[in-house]
């Protein structure tokens, strides 16, 4: 196993851990919300999104259990926009992770509220003084969060994304949508790490740059594993994207260009880190995972 993969599990099993202690079942009629946050933020999950945050902390001896803390509220956020996405009035997905979607598995009244639980959570987690002594720095996550989940990031991405199919959308357009959509958290999450780490103006800017590259080029992978890959192997239902009639990297420059414009960009992001040295490992076999991944 390389190094890359026991970092990410070991990442990803604290936060497993500490959602595990947040999220225990309550005797009323509420714990079926519980069970239903429970159920998307305690299975599968390749978890790329908190080791992000992890990984930066790192790179500023940031204490773990402040890290893991911040990566969980990323995770949290994640976890919501998916539940969200998977809805009959969004994208409309029976399958998640390799198992039945949110409102597949218990209704879609429970989902919202599971959504909406999730995201409260991640800024309950980012206010709470595990994640960092500094309330000055709390309230920098926070604020930061807020911008990227909201509607000039994921929320806004997703509203062009619904609109997607009639908007006839051209590259500058699509870069745009996926940089809302998909891109702002995956920048807070790295972000994230430089706030806990107190990063200096020349280090947020290299890993400002490597975020906005990787993220780009994890939506482009996306695109080509929704043409080229199996639903068993993705974990969600394949070929969605065509079916809607939307636009998406692979659609408008064909699955090998699209492939090359990722790997292109995974060069760009690997050399932001430039500045870090060796210390940066870990981020730089992220940003080669973005692209060897199958799902």
């Amino acid at each position: 196993m390389s190094d890359f993969e026991t970092d990410r599990r070991h990442a990803v099993s604290r936060v497993a851990a500490l959602f595990d202690d947040m999220l225990q079942l309550p005797d009323g009629p509420e714990s079926r919300l519980v069970e239903a946050m429970r159920y998307t933020a305690l299975e599968g999950g390749k978890g790329f999104r908190p080791y992000l945050c992890y990984a930066a902390a790192r790179l500023f001896d940031v204490d773990e259990k402040n890290a893991i803390h911040a990566a969980a509220a990323v995770e949290a956020v994640h976890c919501y926009s998916l539940v969200h996405d998977d809805l009959p009035a969004m994208d409309d997905d029976d399958m998640r992770r390799g198992k039945p979607s949110v409102h597949k598995a218990f209704d879609e009244a429970t989902a919202i509220l599971a959504g909406d639980a999730l995201l409260t959570l991640a800024f309950e987690i980012l206010a709470d003084e595990a994640t960092h002594k500094d309330l000055s720095k709390r309230l920098e996550l926070v604020t930061t969060l807020a911008r990227a989940a909201g509607m000039h990031g994921m929320v806004g991405g997703q509203m062009i994304d619904l609109q997607s199919p009639t908007l006839d959308l051209d590259a500058g357009g699509l870069t745009r949508l996926q940089k809302m959509k998909t891109g702002a958290l995956i920048s807070f999450a790295v972000e994230a790490g430089a706030i806990l780490g107190a990063a200096d103006e020349a280090q947020r800017h290299a890993l400002t740059g490597y975020a906005h590259d990787i993220g780009l080029a994890f939506q482009i992978a996306d695109d080509v594993l929704d043409v080229d890959a199996a639903s068993a192997d993705l974990g969600k239902t394949a070929g969605k994207d065509a079916g809607q009639g939307k636009v998406t990297f692979a659609s408008l420059l064909g699955a090998e260009r699209a492939r090359d414009q990722a790997g292109l960009l995974v060069e760009q992001a690997i050399a932001h880190l430039a500045i870090f040295g060796p210390a940066a490992d870990s981020l730089r076999q992220a940003a080669e995972f973005v692209i060897a991944r199958h799902s």
